[in-house]
């Protein structure tokens, strides 16, 4: 009906531009909103206060001649002018009949448009350290990310999911050297472990399958492991300095080859375990980006040269940095160290400039909060390289807290001492994980209570929308138990029995859907397709209470029969964006 009324609005705007009251050159596409209270009737155009400068008349008088130009419309049985120029629009109460079989006709494809128009969208998301499982954090991201994607993707845009893999730098020489120390231990070699390790299970796991395939091909001594690295943090001296020798002793006593081993073992069997967990949450991708390409392709030489030769770097005590404050950031940084070694950040800045070579309209990096200063230096290094930063939109997700029983739950990574993404899938179960963590906005703290997650009862807000898809194919089985032939009629025919409150109620929230999906799209925000179903979801509860379907008056029976399939085919399109199931039964 939205698009109904601003067909209405826009045959008025040309009727007005023959007859000369406004200027062809001047018209724009007529803005259309729901009212916020339905004693202003439907819908409300501004469309008046919009053209008046152009047409040298008050808003009010123009709205005038507006609404006199407006197309007579069968779905229209009011039009008022409110305040400065607002014209307002009440329905007819079957406005929306026609709404029913288009969904039944539309099916999957209602909601879908092509807002879009096949615009490329690189959407980069969850992109964690292959350093070890997944945890709780991570899947909120994936959440998040994953239905951004399908989001824009439902509405026309050409989406391409990627996921960044860090493997390369001085956390994945960490995460090597903890399998390798562990490893040690299993060959009976007795050491301290360094407090700035991965303590995690996993760790335990990677280096057992490292000896048991190669026994003690890798083995040092402790004497020799430890020969010459300062003392760890609990010994009074610098945890930083401590683990880095350790990496150091590492790649010399394990040599080239063995040393690589032991990092591509821990970076595949994690990557790995990333990959499965994903796929079993739902989230997949387009392509996994390797962060160590960049530096064997040149790429991160190239970005370097470019700043330099832009004059963006300058050398300082044997480093080089990017002038990154004359583009708005805090300070300088650095891009290559003075050992000659690129930094992270230097990564990044090729990594991004290859994005948009690679022809995205727009890119957005989905991050956790903790990231919030890296922002405007990634958007500084586009801009010196000449590259078009409006482009890129970063979006900030903050952590998930968990509660059970009322407590919160204690995490902490490095320690493994943390609820991986596995553990609350297992527990709680996917849709439940896959709803909750979108049902807030992504830079607002959440709460993730997991006894409402599993509990089932209409607090819990998945469990309620699903119930709600459930209970209309309980519906359909009962027809079928009472050999009910409830097989819809074609078009609007019976659909003029619909007259009660509940009905109408339900049709009106049933036609907001594919706006909620375009709004939700284009904000980025899938709370709002949340909020939605909820409220969906409970139109059809109160509807089910009110009402019996299964009437003996067959066109009455034909008409509400037509109304839940529509809202089933809602509901299940609604939750499959959401990567969330459909149930038939619970």
């Amino acid at each position: 009906m939205k698009s109904h009324i601003a067909d209405l609005v826009s045959q008025a705007l040309h009727k007005l531009v023959d007859q000369q009251v406004l200027d062809g050159a001047d018209v724009r596409p007529a803005t259309i909103e729901r009212t916020r209270d339905e004693a202003h009737g439907d819908f409300a155009t501004n469309a008046a206060m919009v053209h008046s400068k152009a047409a040298k008349m008050r808003p009010r008088d123009l709205a005038d001649k507006l609404v006199e130009a407006l197309p007579s419309s069968d779905s229209v049985v009011g039009v008022e002018i409110a305040g400065p120029g607002f014209i307002n629009f009440q329905l007819a109460d079957n406005a929306y009949h026609s709404l029913v079989p288009e969904i039944l006709r539309a099916g999957h494809g209602y909601g879908r448009s092509t807002l879009g128009a096949g615009k490329k969208v690189q959407v980069e998301f969850v992109s964690a350290n292959p350093t070890g499982p997944l945890h709780v954090g991570h899947g909120r991201g994936a959440a998040y990310g994953a239905v951004v994607a399908d989001l824009l993707e439902a509405v026309g845009y050409d989406v391409h999911r990627e996921y960044y893999v860090n493997d390369a730098g001085r956390q994945m020489d960490i995460l090597a050297t903890s399998v390798w120390l562990r490893y040690l231990e299993l060959c009976g070699e007795a050491l301290e472990f360094p407090s700035n390790g991965y303590k995690g299970d996993y760790v335990w796991d990677i280096a057992a399958s490292l000896h048991r395939d190669h026994e003690d091909a890798y083995r040092h001594s402790t004497e020799e492991t430890f020969a010459e690295v300062p003392p760890d943090e609990p010994a009074g001296g610098d945890k930083e300095a401590h683990i880095d020798a350790l990496i150091e002793r590492a790649k010399k006593l394990l040599g080239d080859n063995r040393y690589r081993f032991v990092f591509e073992l821990g970076l595949n069997v994690i990557l790995d375990d990333i990959r499965d967990d994903l796929g079993l949450f739902g989230v997949n991708y387009q392509e996994w980006y390797s962060e160590r390409s960049l530096t064997e392709s040149g790429a991160v030489n190239k970005a370097i040269d470019r700043l330099r030769d832009a004059g963006h770097l300058y050398e300082n005590d044997g480093a080089w940095w990017f002038r990154s404050t004359n583009f708005g950031d805090e300070k300088d940084r650095v891009v290559v160290r003075d050992n000659g070694q690129t930094t992270y950040f230097a990564s990044d800045i090729a990594y991004h400039m290859d994005k948009l070579e690679r022809g995205f309209d727009r890119v957005i990096d989905i991050w956790g909060a903790d990231h919030h200063g890296y922002v405007p230096r990634v958007k500084a290094a586009l801009q010196a390289m000449g590259g078009d930063a409006s482009k890129l939109d970063v979006l900030l997700v903050q952590f998930a807290v968990l509660y059970r029983g009322g407590e919160k739950v204690q995490m902490s990574t490095r320690s493994g001492e943390f609820i991986t993404l596995r553990e609350l899938r297992k527990e709680v179960g996917s849709d439940a994980a896959r709803f909750f963590y979108v049902m807030r906005k992504c830079e607002q703290h959440m709460d993730f209570d997991l006894d409402l997650a599993k509990s089932q009862s209409n607090d819990n807000p998945v469990y309620y929308v699903q119930y709600a898809h459930a209970r209309i194919h309980a519906v359909l089985r009962q027809a079928a138990e009472k050999l009910m032939d409830v097989s819809p009629s074609e078009g609007v025919t019976n659909l003029e029995r619909l007259t009660e409150s509940h009905e109408l109620g339900l049709l009106k929230t049933l036609s907001r859907y594919p706006e909620v999906v375009e709004s939700a799209a284009t904000n980025e925000e899938p709370h709002q397709l949340t909020h939605y179903l909820r409220e969906l979801a409970n139109d059809f509860h109160t509807y089910y209470n009110a009402h019996q379907f299964l009437v003996d008056d067959e066109t009455l029976r034909d008409a509400r029969i037509k109304l839940i399939l529509s809202t089933r085919e809602v509901l299940r399109n609604g939750l499959n964006l959401l990567g969330v199931s459909a149930p038939e039964k619970m």
